[in-house]
């Protein structure tokens, strides 16, 4: 891993903050648009300037983090699985759309805003939230736009260098993915560019509540705007009054940068292109606004492995809450803080969760005894608290493996589940010392886990396979039902199902030998033990399955000469 990234952009923050405002707090930002499931490539957005806030709050600086909810932008599509009908709101403002059918809040922003802030809150990640609703229809940003209309000439022609410029395409998944590397649903807006000329405000159409509206004419003295709408409607406002419209994105962006001081703020990798609206936005705030742009890196993708298992009632890109159903929120944090921005991650809803957790407890134990190196005690130490409190952790950890395991094959069985997990660990009281890790398992493999990756104990012994045995495949069951009261326990088994075959080919059970040959031979007593215990050629780890099936039930199905 390369050194602390978040520690180096935060003294490039703490010292650029000095310079622009001594003594001011430090301002951090972010901004989403709730115009669907808020998804892990978004989280991002959010992760990223978290880290370093956070790491300014440790250091005694006072800072805030802003989250901008893009709540006032416009609805642009009706997502799968939600009624057509729908459809007759696109153009309106997110706060005005109903929600989806059946949802408990007032709009559409609302209802995708919500599971956000409560996986935020869960994560440990402290922020002031601004809707953008509010803000416009407030006048907060009054004297913004008349400057901004002011100086339309300006920023059109400071847009028109950029305008003939082809932008680099990058391929993406989808229009979620799309709008989330532009840091905004509202990056795909045109620009204010139209037949009547440049003006970069739209308003929302005060008869059908649309966007589909083109100004016609603008006073610079009294302020009054006209404008026409596709539904048939138009008339004159006066700018210095009217509150239901919005500065085009690409004058938006960089105007909030301007009236919140924001010094740090990270950006999609599409904002690497020409005519972007992090390249664009910097040069408007320098030359509409008097202010100056944030600083901040451009973050990668967030990819996902397992996606084909989800259920396709979800729909898109998995969302924090998602991924906090099978994660303690320590582990989620950690994939983001170990990681450079610039780099592209996976988060995994497939087997490779188990993986990851056993990257993270070896962590753990190498920070617990002083051995991780200086930048992995970083990330650790990011993950696992903020400045301000410290996530909870499980009090007694089992591998997320094995607790997955023991889940799949004790179905759910709660005092079956506390047996198996016994003879992993004797001083085990009961199963709440083993939560949230357990719960997070359990889930995954309710919900990720493909039913024909899902374990059955056979019932019965397979007597057809029992009879075909040859001797030497005989012999092996007969060292591993013998050796099963003296090794019952999981490193024992682990010596047992290893040793048997290195007995059969002459070696002592615990003998370190690993020949290309041994290594066929477990490989084939591994596959047999399989199909009798769950009637395919793999499953669990064995000594987690022996455990889990019980000594009686294992020299029921594996007794060989029984079914002779």
């Amino acid at each position: 891993m390369d050194a602390d990234w978040v520690a180096r952009f935060a003294d490039e923050v703490i010292a650029e903050a000095e310079r622009r405002a001594p003594g001011k707090p430090v301002v951090c930002a972010s901004g989403l648009s709730p115009s669907g499931p808020i998804h892990l490539g978004n989280l991002r957005e959010v992760m990223t300037p978290h880290l370093v806030a956070d790491e300014i709050r440790r250091r005694g600086h006072e800072c805030v983090h802003i989250i901008s909810w893009d709540d006032f932008d416009r609805f642009r599509k009706v997502p799968a699985g939600v009624d057509p009908a729908w459809n007759e709101h696109i153009g309106k403002p997110l706060t005005t759309v109903p929600a989806p059918p059946g949802s408990e809040y007032p709009n559409w922003a609302e209802h995708f805003k919500a599971p956000m802030i409560a996986a935020l809150a869960e994560m440990g990640v402290e922020f002031h939230g601004i809707s953008q609703t509010e803000m416009y229809t407030s006048g907060a940003y009054r004297e913004q736009v008349l400057l901004a209309m002011r100086e339309r000439r300006r920023i059109d022609a400071i847009l028109d260098q950029y305008r003939t410029k082809k932008a680099k395409v990058k391929e993406v998944l989808d229009a979620d993915e799309a709008a989330a590397l532009e840091g905004s649903g509202a990056a795909s807006e045109d620009d204010g560019s139209g037949a009547g000329g440049y003006y970069p405000y739209k308003p929302y159409c005060s008869f059908c509540d649309r966007d589909l509206t083109t100004v016609t004419s603008y006073d610079d003295e009294t302020t009054a705007l006209s404008y026409t709408c596709v539904c048939g409607h138009g008339e004159t406002v006066l700018l210095s009054e009217h509150t239901r419209g919005k500065l085009v994105w690409k004058v938006d962006w960089p105007m909030r940068w301007a009236y919140e001081g924001v010094v740090f703020e990270p950006s999609g990798v599409d904002h690497s292109s020409p005519g972007s609206s992090f390249v664009v936005g910097g040069q408007i705030i320098r030359e509409v606004f008097g202010g100056q742009q944030p600083i901040g890196p451009m973050y990668a993708f967030v990819g996902i492995s397992g996606m084909a298992k989800m259920s396709s009632s979800k729909g898109g890109v998995p969302t924090p809450a998602d991924a906090l159903s099978i994660m303690e929120p320590a582990l989620l944090r950690w994939l983001y803080a170990r990681r450079r921005p610039n780099q592209s991650f996976k988060i995994s809803f497939d087997q490779e969760i188990q993986r990851m957790y056993d990257e993270w407890d070896t962590l753990t134990r190498k920070v617990t005894e002083g051995t991780a190196l200086p930048a992995d005690q970083s990330a650790y130490r990011r993950a696992s608290s903020t400045a301000s409190a410290t996530l909870p952790d499980t009090p007694r950890r089992l591998p997320y493996r094995t607790l997955a395991s023991v889940v799949d094959i004790a179905t759910g069985h709660e005092e079956q589940t506390l047996r198996i997990l016994r003879a992993f660990d004797p001083e085990i009281g009961g199963l709440d010392e083993l939560r949230p890790r357990l719960d997070r398992a359990r889930h995954w493999v309710n919900t990720y886990l493909p039913a024909e990756e899902r374990t059955q104990v056979r019932e019965t012994p397979d007597k057809e396979l029992l009879d075909t045995l040859g001797e030497a495949e005989r012999e092996s069951l007969r060292l591993l039902l013998d050796g099963l009261d003296d090794h019952w326990s999981l490193d024992g088994l682990t010596t047992l199902v290893y040793g048997v075959p290195k007995v059969l080919a002459g070696l002592e059970m615990d003998a370190k030998a690993a020949t290309p040959e041994l290594k066929a031979a477990q490989r084939a007593f591994f596959a047999l033990l399989y199909r009798l215990l769950v009637g395919r050629d793999t499953g669990p780890r064995l000594p987690t399955l022996l455990l889990a099936v019980g000594r009686d039930r294992i020299r029921e199905l594996l007794d060989a000469g029984r079914a002779a």
